[in-house]
């Protein structure tokens, strides 16, 4: 299966992982680093309501992300990260470690919300780590 990835709050962290394994030009077609609103917009075409109305941190822009990264890059998945990495950026609503995880199949889009605590780069690495294996379970599942 044919893989893209758009990362946000990860700065091409997890495309990094992913080619320091040999081969993985037979599986790794496109990674994007879509790290402002606007970026998601024109790339990823990730609607600009979305945006408004539940803002780049939320499951509906990691949904939108992981089904947009996967029609750009015409893979069989897309997989999709936007979060508050920190140490600034958090609110009430949205602290720091808040992390989507969208990752888009042939069949449907699931999205996972999660807290990742730490330094930035902890929560960089907590992304990066469960992002990919959010790819692995679904490899895994018959």
């Amino acid at each position: 299966m044919k893989l893209a990835v758009a990362e946000s709050c990860t700065g091409g962290l997890i495309s990094h992982l992913i080619t320091n394994l040999p081969g993985s030009s037979d599986y790794f077609v496109l990674g994007t680093i879509v790290y402002s609103n606007n970026a998601k917009m024109h790339i990823l075409g990730v609607s600009k309501i979305i945006i408004e109305s539940f803002g780049a941190v939320s499951s509906e822009c990691a949904r939108a992300m992981a089904e947009g990264v996967k029609k750009v890059g015409a893979g069989d998945l897309g997989l999709a990260v936007t979060g508050i990495a920190g140490p600034g950026g958090g609110s009430y609503a949205k602290p720091v470690g808040l992390v989507f995880i969208g990752l888009a199949t042939e069949k449907t889009t699931s999205v996972k919300e999660f807290r990742f605590t730490g330094s930035r780069l902890k929560i960089k690495e907590q992304t990066a780590y469960n992002a990919l294996k959010m790819v692995l379970n679904y490899l895994k599942t018959p």
